[in-house]
């Protein structure tokens, strides 16, 4: 049996029947991470050491009859998330030296549930891009085709989840970068409600859009990590305090009573045939289980991205104005006079796509442009959240594709950013409004790249979206289907 290719709840059950252990679950992935990771390039840092410490503590847990379902299982975590001890680059040379010295509330509670962390993976810098193609520590592959990209910017953890060098894995998503690089690589993504996952201890690129999420190999398991995530947390302002319903009780609901509502907007030109054929055929099963169907609109679409591209380079323009080679990371010894410092280890740390935002978001920000972009963009945003609004008046679930496009070949668009901006034309309005969203496989292209479906709900009901995740993942043959590595 491989264990690296197991779900939590399948390895679970193992080690409740005690037909194997944590230790040998974790030396398994650090296995497979040995056969397919010179071909994958998932991972910036690994943690064997740490990891099988965790393992063996995580096999004494479950002896006395303490662990739960995540007791033990081997996951990986995005490189943007804090670690203690444990190297958090967020894929960029500024970081290349920084070791936290404390854990990110998300991971002291993956740690309490007795998880193993094996791993940081790869990821854009600072989670800007589309691609993965802006790590400064290398390009991963598409673990379905290794001349395409896995997507951005947690593109790692989800070729890491597809390559099952992990059982499942943690990524962050501030404009789409959990659902793209899920959609991407097969795999389920899910960004929650911005506020009911702590952000603390997430390197901050944009704050009032950046979420943590989880990215896992079925609905089940995306349920059980968002279970063990979620929550009200005192050390982050934008945390909300309202009770955690069992994500797992809502999966085997039937979809009797649910209606599903298709944005027109969310299908016009751009839009790849072959992926409005599989999300066609997915809405057709969806309505076989037994899903009402409506025609709804989302007239403010088709400015999220350029609000988007106002409001996150502004704020991160802010954000990371503290990496300036004082405090922590890379410092510039060569230059005499401090503003001079400053310039150089800004300029040797940081790569292009995240200068370029800064540019950006200084401008906008910039005396007398207030006005005219930020303010603007800010109007714009309360014009989609209101479009939300009227549409879940008269649907549970909204569904639509992910991404335009299936995955397209490293360095296809690298030199043109506005055509990769617009690849995330579908995902970036739920950031916008702080709703959740999710995506499901769906098909595959006749190129053999997987093919995602997106679902977005109101705020809080990440429970309506597993539900029709797992029933759709029920009726489609696509669970257990592996990449050839």
């Amino acid at each position: 049996m491989d264990l690296h290719a197991l779900t939590i709840h399948e390895l679970h059950q193992l080690f409740t029947r005690k037909e194997t252990s944590p230790l040998h679950a974790t030396q398994a992935v650090f296995d497979r991470i040995e056969q397919v990771e010179g071909r994958v390039g998932a991972y910036i840092s690994l943690n064997r050491e740490k990891a099988l410490q965790q393992a063996d503590e995580a096999g004494k847990r479950l002896d006395r009859g303490q662990g739960g379902p995540l007791c033990g299982i081997p996951l990986s975590i995005k490189d943007v998330i804090c670690t203690k001890g444990l190297r958090t680059t967020a894929g960029s040379k500024i970081l290349e030296t920084f070791i936290p010295p404390y854990n990110a509330t998300v991971i002291n509670k993956l740690e309490e549930a007795g998880a193993v962390i094996i791993g940081k993976t790869s990821m854009d810098e600072f989670a800007m891009g589309s691609a993965n193609e802006n790590c400064a520590f290398g390009v991963p592959a598409n673990p379905w085709k290794a001349d395409f990209i896995c997507g951005g910017s947690s593109g790692g953890s989800a070729a890491a989840v597809a390559a099952d060098e992990c059982i499942a894995s943690l990524g962050s998503d501030t404009g789409g970068s959990i659902r793209q690089p899920a959609s991407h690589c097969g795999v389920v993504g899910l960004k929650p409600t911005y506020g009911r996952v702590s952000r603390f201890g997430l390197l901050a690129y944009a704050s009032s859009l950046d979420q943590i999420g989880p990215l896992t190999k079925d609905v089940r398991d995306c349920a059980l990590m968002l279970n063990a995530i979620s929550g009200y947390d005192g050390s982050d302002s934008t945390s909300v305090n309202r009770p955690v319903p069992d994500y797992c009780a809502a999966l085997t609901d039937g979809l009797r009573g649910m209606t599903i509502g298709i944005p027109r907007e969310y299908f016009g030109e751009g839009l790849d045939p072959e992926v409005e054929k599989s999300v066609h055929g997915a809405l057709a099963k969806l309505r076989e289980a037994g899903a009402e169907v409506a025609d709804v609109s989302l007239p403010h679409t088709e400015y999220g991205v350029a609000a988007y591209y106002i409001i996150a380079p502004a704020e991160a323009s802010s954000n990371l104005a503290r990496y300036d080679g004082v405090r922590y990371g890379l410092r510039d010894m060569e230059a005499d006079l401090l503003i001079e410092m400053y310039k150089k280890s800004r300029s040797r740390g940081f790569g292009d796509e995240v200068k370029r935002r800064i540019i950006m978001g200084t401008y906008a920000l910039s005396s007398g442009y207030y006005d005219a972009y930020y303010k603007k963009a800010s109007q714009v945003r309360t014009l989609i959240v209101e479009d939300y609004g009227k549409a879940f008046s008269l649907c549970d679930v909204l569904v639509s594709p992910v991404t335009p496009t299936p995955a397209w070949k490293i360095g296809e668009k690298s030199h043109d950013p506005l055509s990769m901006y617009l690849s995330d034309v579908l995902t970036i309005p739920a950031n916008l409004a702080g709703i959740p969203g999710l995506s499901v496989p769906c098909g595959m292209s006749r190129a053999g790249l997987p093919i995602g479906l997106q679902m977005q709900a109101a705020h809080f009901a990440e429970e309506k979206l597993l539900r029709a995740a797992y029933n759709l993942e029920q009726r489609l043959d696509l669970v257990g289907k592996k990449p050839t590595l």
